[in-house]
């Protein structure tokens, strides 16, 4: 059974991805730049099991073992998905070779770390073309959960809003396979929005409004989604959201939207952490670091590394014991239901 006291990180992307992947998809850019009626080719990587080991143990696992995290919920890197780039046909292969990368380090390390996928999506195209994708990574490959970008165009904004139905085929068969979303924008394309300082945060805030604004869970009751980077302004405002839902004789939040929708950790500092924890209830909120991601330095206050995100759950006095132990683990077998098929076995207690 579970060990009761596993750390899963709920937020992980592979950014130490070997050369021949990245190689891949620049030439796959660059030739549509060159002459876009050229046919593509889905990708043949000739990437060796020691050439992953050699990209992830110095770097993702040795930080796992350092910082006593159990397991990883490991997608493609998260500026790489850059669905405002290249074609509709390019976003396919580009997407079924990073899925295939992230099923074969699960295959190599069970114990460290099971598979979030990245979804084809292009602006202008509808997410029900996601769907073979997503059958594919969860029906065959085992696949947990997946990104959604709720702005495929790169902080332009251009599809419409995740309450609109032209989404709902998408999530119809998000609650059909019983996988989670976090909603992750990917790259900018707008030089107004710096990517990580500006446009993650902006897309966490956006579908947050537009969740409140809509009425998504009546008619998908069991879908859940996970707002990265602790909500972006979310939990600073939490009193601006209450009022405004209750302006626009919306629920209360939690009736209207925390039975479905969880915000993760990548909150770097202290005081962040404390303010969202004393906001948000504790089931809302799962475990996350990003590593290695966004923010890599050390913090020259405290001497630790910003996304060594553990170390500010344990400090902060807004938990008990038994929220801090939801925060670090329950709370993602909840959301993420696939774990206890997929990881259970592959996991030690």
């Amino acid at each position: 059974m579970w060990d009761t006291k596993m750390i899963i990180d709920c937020h992980g992307h592979y950014t130490t991805e070997p050369d021949q992947l990245k190689d891949y998809r620049r030439a796959q850019l660059e030739s549509l730049a060159n002459d876009p009626s050229l046919p593509l080719s889905r990708a043949d990587l000739n990437i060796t099991d020691d050439e992953i080991r050699a990209s992830l143990e110095p770097n993702q696992i040795r930080l796992q073992r350092e910082r006593g995290i159990d397991l990883t919920l490991f997608s493609p890197r998260a500026a790489g998905m850059g669905h405002h780039l290249g074609t509709q046909q390019s976003a396919d292969y580009w997407a079924e070779a990073c899925n295939n990368m992230i099923r074969r380090i699960c295959d190599l390390y069970p114990h460290h770390f099971a598979p979030v996928c990245q979804l084809p999506q292009y602006p202008g195209v509808e997410p029900k073309n996601c769907i073979t994708e997503l059958e594919r990574c969860v029906n065959e490959m085992g696949f947990v959960g997946c990104n959604v970008n709720p702005d495929p165009s790169g902080a332009m904004w251009t599809d419409p809003p995740i309450t609109d139905k032209w989404w709902y085929p998408l999530w119809e068969k998000m609650e059909e396979l019983a996988v989670p979303a976090m909603l992750h924008v990917s790259g900018s394309c707008n030089p107004n929005f710096h990517p990580t300082g500006a446009h993650y945060l902006n897309g966490d805030t956006a579908v947050f409004m537009q969740l409140l604004k809509g009425d998504l869970f009546r008619d998908f009751p069991t879908l859940k989604f996970i707002i990265p980077h602790g909500g972006g302004a979310v939990p600073y405002h939490w009193g601006r959201y209450r009022g405004l839902a209750q302006d626009m004789g919306k629920p209360t939040l939690d009736e209207h939207l925390l039975r479905n929708v969880y915000f993760d950790t990548c909150v770097y500092h202290q005081a962040g952490i404390d303010c969202m924890t004393r906001v948000i209830p504790s089931k809302n909120i799962l475990f996350a670091s990003e590593i290695v991601g966004a923010v890599r330095g050390i913090d020259p206050e405290t001497g630790h590394n910003y996304d060594d995100t553990r170390r500010y759950i344990d400090a902060t006095p807004n938990l008990s014991d038994v929220e801090r132990e939801a925060v670090f683990g329950e709370n993602a077998k909840q959301v993420f239901t696939r774990l206890n098929d997929q990881v259970l076995e592959a996991t030690p207690t």
